[in-house]
């Protein structure tokens, strides 16, 4: 009797649906973590400058984990080349731009920045070929533009005006990539057009983290981590961090810190991204009132909104200003504003969950950048942020 075909045409059908389910629930996944752009395979190998940016330690930051029975640990990204955690973002924006054909070698980067991102780009660009012209608020840290035109980038220095004003520093830097492309057209042989980063709604920013930070801090913990914080600006970090951990243990939690003045802590906690006395416009200055910089907004960026969080956090300027000394004295860690609200937004989760966890966060970047503002006795005592605390006691003063 000759064997009949069905069993065979079954499996045969039934291997073609698997391997159909397989290949569509891989697109699905690098779709929802690129917003409509497959992640990049078969990366080429990363040399010179770009290929020393990530793979930051994981430091146990000794004084905070004794205090709190947990074990707190922060990414140290000061230590990338261009001295904090947004060279990831650099890379990626620029290296997503030159693959998509929106930026050309002998190009022009645009920004518009509070500091750390144009450092950043300004550090990396030259290393692809391309130039830096950045847009910064003259209220940032005198050192940091210093730091930019030392980096060859050219540097426009404008009032804080606010997001939705023609002249935020933002939609000037948006504005200097288009006059460059217009050049270009008019010019095409003596200019090569430019490419507005955009690192507030370009989720660059958040597939650097999810793709970089967030498997870092997974393999450097060997997954026993039970909890994840940090503050955000343009979002990219908490977000692609929280993503990633969440995927590969439902049961981290992520949370958010944040500072005077923004909107984020009442966005996460009760869903509205204002109170009346946040409201835009309410305060003397504009976006928020805060000696941190390049932490805290309001308004919801592309990247923040995939962020995976469980809960936020308030901190304060004098929490940040204790918070710095108190690491400087005792760990001998000399860190910038962002990464003391980080190490209060640990000490909220420690108290939180109770000894015996493991915490991990982000030292953004060193305090060599904050030395005319908040490394600076004069310009704290002006605003009544002095530091007197012997010890961790000024976290109790909410």
């Amino acid at each position: 009797m000759a064997t009949s075909p069905k069993p065979i045409a079954v499996i045969g059908a039934v291997f073609v649906v698997l391997c159909s389910l397989y290949v569509i629930s891989n697109k699905r996944r690098a779709t929802s973590h690129s917003r409509g752009k497959l992640l990049t395979k078969n990366k080429p190998k990363r040399n010179g400058v770009v290929g020393a940016i990530g793979n930051t330690p994981l430091i146990r930051i000794t004084s905070l984990s004794d205090a709190t029975g947990c074990e707190i640990l922060a990414k140290a990204e000061f230590l990338n080349p261009g001295g904090s955690v947004k060279d990831r973002v650099a890379v990626k924006i620029i290296e997503e731009a030159l693959e998509c054909g929106q930026l050309s070698r002998g190009g022009v980067v645009t920004e518009g920045s509070a500091g750390s991102t144009a450092i950043s780009l300004a550090t990396v660009a030259p290393a692809y070929g391309c130039k830096c012209h950045v847009v910064i608020p003259d209220d940032a840290a005198i050192e940091k533009s210093q730091i930019l035109e030392a980096l060859g980038a050219t540097v426009e220095r404008v009032r804080p005006v606010s997001i939705t004003h023609k002249d935020h520093y933002v939609n000037i830097a948006r504005r200097r990539a288009s006059e460059a492309n217009k050049l270009a057209v008019m010019n095409p042989n003596g200019n090569r057009g430019g490419y507005f980063a955009d690192q507030f709604e370009n989720v660059a920013n958040y597939r650097a983290h999810y793709e970089g930070t967030g498997p870092e801090i997974w393999k450097q913990t060997d997954g026993k981590l039970h909890a994840f914080v940090a503050a955000a600006g343009t979002g990219g970090t908490v977000a692609g961090v929280s993503c990633f951990l969440k995927e590969k243990n439902p049961g981290i939690k992520c949370y958010l810190v944040d500072p005077p003045g923004s909107g984020l802590f009442n966005k996460v906690t009760r869903g509205v991204m204002y109170t009346r006395e946040e409201a835009e416009g309410k305060r003397l200055k504009n976006p928020f009132d805060t000696v941190t910089e390049g932490i805290g907004i309001n308004r919801l960026t592309h990247n923040f909104k995939m962020a995976k969080l469980d809960g936020a956090f308030r901190g304060t300027d004098m929490e940040a200003v204790e918070m710095s000394r108190f690491l400087l004295k005792n760990d001998g860690l000399f860190i910038g504003s962002s990464s003391a609200m980080n190490c209060v937004g640990a000490m909220r989760v420690a108290k939180l969950l109770g000894p015996g966890h493991t915490i991990v966060t982000i030292l953004c970047d060193s305090g060599m950048r904050h030395l005319s503002k908040f490394c600076n006795p004069g310009y704290l005592s002006q605003h009544g942020l002095t530091p007197c605390a012997k010890g961790l006691e000024f976290l109790d003063c909410q």
